[in-house]
Parts: structure tokens; C-alpha cells; sequence
């Protein structure tokens, strides 16, 4: 099984952070991964893309895709592209603190998840990006907290080891701000991992 995912956002987000703790979380659990990461002419307000390539074998497509399963969303301003790329029955994952309209995605399911009010509650607002993937994570069983916490762990470099304590906090706030229900990413995970 292969899974494609796209995470979006506006630049000082911390997507491509979040994209990068997703996918090593994805390899602690022996999972095949590629990834790309794009970015606007700014850094901070112009727009920033990931895309991931997740499979439990061989991974087929190159992180270059024309269409997803799976959309992370921290921003509207940037969605209409990515939003074009939705396979029908996709599923996206809106920070609906931020994001001013309906997702408008011909079946697709959207799961809405307040990012940037739980983390600004916990004190680590920069950390939105990682309560958003979190969420995604325990609603489809796609990666366990530990994992998780492992992947940010093992992304954050050393000059910022001071974020490290409030961003397993968002983590866990994440995981902690949904029930499983999504159709489980693997077939040997039901959603509760």
C-alpha cells in the first residue's frame, strides 16, 4: 500500500518541519519513504509544499504526484492548487483556526482540527504544524505518538534543542485532540496505533 500526502501551508509554519517529522516517523516504523519539499519566493509568507510518499513496500511513485489521497493543510491561502490534486475520496486535514473557508473538494472528507489554538494554549503556537500531523496520525492509525515523538526527536537539529520539550507537548495535544475513525492507512493498523 502506498499513500500520498501533501501538506501545505504558508512559509514560518513549520510544514516543511512537520513533513520531515511525519516521514522519519513513518521509517522508525519500517515504512518506505520519499519526500519533496517546495518553496515559494520568500521565506516566511509566500507559500511552502511538501509531498510524501509513504508505502509499507517499494514506494512506485516519485514525490512528484499528480494527485493525493491525503491533504495537510495549515493555510487557505495556498489550498486551490493543492485541492486540484485531491483523488476522490481523499482526505484533508484543515487547521480550522486559520483556514477561512469549506474545503471545496468533490468527495473528499475534511477533518478540522483547531492546530494553532491548541498549540498557542499549550505556549508553543510555532508548533501548530505538528499538532495538525498528529491528529492526522492517530485518526488513520498512520504512525503511533511514539513514532511520532521519535521522528521530531531525530528532525530537530541541535541548535534548537530547546523546542524539543514543547513540540512532543503538541505532539501529544494533537493525538490527544481526536478519536481514531478515519480509514486506517495500513491494513495491519485499525486506526488506534
Amino acid at each position: 500500500m502506498e499513500h500520498e500526502i501533501m501538506m501545505t501551508g504558508v512559509g514560518g509554519q513549520g510544514v516543511q518541519l512537520a513533513a520531515q517529522i511525519l516521514a522519519r516517523s513513518a521509517v522508525v516504523e519500517q515504512r518506505e519513504v520519499m519526500t519533496l519539499g517546495t518553496y515559494g519566493g520568500t521565506m516566511r509568507g509566500g507559500n511552502t509544499d511538501s509531498t510524501l510518499v509513504v508505502a509499507d513496500g517499494p514506494i512506485h511513485s516519485p514525490p512528484i504526484v499528480a494527485e493525493v489521497g491525503i491533504a495537510l493543510a495549515m493555510h487557505h491561502a495556498f489550498f486551490e492548487p493543492v485541492a486540484k490534486k485531491l483523488r476522490p475520496g481523499a482526505l484533508v486535514v484543515v487547521n480550522s483556526t486559520i483556514f477561512e473557508e469549506k474545503v471545496q473538494a468533490e468527495d473528499a472528507s475534511c477533518l478540522e482540527i483547531p492546530a494553532t489554538r491548541i498549540a498557542s494554549d499549550l505556549g508553543v503556537g510555532m508548533a501548530a504544524s505538528l499538532v495538525l500531523i498528529a491528529a492526522f496520525a492517530k485518526y488513520t492509525g498512520f504512525v503511533s505518538l511514539d513514532s511520532l515523538v521519535a521522528g521530531m526527536e531525530q528532525s530537530v537539529p541541535s541548535y534548537r534543542s530547546q523546542h524539543v520539550e514543547g513540540n512532543a507537548k503538541a505532539l501529544r495535544a494533537g493525538y490527544d485532540a481526536i478519536e481514531p475513525g478515519g480509514t486506517p492507512a495500513w491494513p495491519d493498523v485499525g486506526g488506534t496505533s
